[in-house]
């Protein structure tokens, strides 16, 4: 990617190599699992957990596939990795904004992608030096997240959850991926959401932009959709 324009494809697979080392630092800083089965490694020069189980593996890998055809779309506004009480009931969620990635026709997900800056020079997609620092930065954050967050009850689960664009389609079709889910009432004050809500980072490197924080589930209420499976 260093010596070559970077494709749409390839700028999203950017973004989703990124959710899956996030959504395993997510789960290990969260206790969902145990600790033990978690293992060392290291991602943009960073000490980070990936989860050792091949089940937990390939759900998160299938959810991440899933989440990534639709960014492809252009169809996603925002991602949440959400954790749900035995009970079910929603407790937080991790959320990436991604409403400032650019929307790309189906026919050109492949053709070399180029910014040009106000003067007509050319100007690097995705950077990779600020895009891995960045990065970085922003597993530092989770890393240390349940510093500011309170303990979650044991025999939690979480899953993954996309919320679309005002013009995106639903993600329906067989096999279904994807199923709706509730996400709160509206009405909820800007004031409330304000307290409850932890900002993490935002990512800015050439056109790779976006930002996370942590929510409570309650504070949104718009379209969205859930993998069928918790993990």
């Amino acid at each position: 990617m260093a010596n070559e324009a970077p494709t749409f494809r390839s700028f999203v697979a950017a973004f989703t190599d990124f959710l899956t080392v996030a959504i395993h630092t997510i789960l290990y800083e969260r206790a969902i699992y145990p600790q033990t089965s978690f293992l060392s490694a290291r991602k943009y020069n960073f000490s980070v957990r990936q989860n050792r189980h091949p089940k937990v593996c390939e759900w998160i890998n299938d959810a991440v596939n899933a989440v990534e055809a639709e960014v492809l779309k252009g169809a996603v506004e925002r991602v949440a990795v959400v954790m749900y009480s035995k009970q079910n009931k929603p407790l937080e969620r991790f959320v990436f904004d991604l409403g400032r990635f650019p929307v790309v026709p189906a026919a050109e997900l492949d053709v070399p992608m180029e910014r040009v800056d106000e003067n007509g020079n050319k100007m690097p997609i995705l950077p990779s030096v600020d895009m891995e620092e960045q990065f970085r930065a922003t597993m530092n954050r989770l890393t240390n997240c349940s510093a500011a967050l309170k303990p979650l009850p044991s025999g939690c689960t979480f899953t993954v959850a996309i919320e679309l664009r005002g013009n995106g389609e639903a993600p329906t079709g067989h096999p279904q991926p994807w199923v709706p889910a509730q996400q709160g009432k509206k009405g909820d004050s800007a004031k409330n959401a304000q307290k409850q809500t932890t900002p993490i980072r935002s990512v800015t490197a050439g056109e790779m932009e976006f930002e996370t924080w942590i929510e409570d589930l309650q504070e949104e209420a718009s379209q969205s959709f859930t993998s069928e499976s918790s993990g």
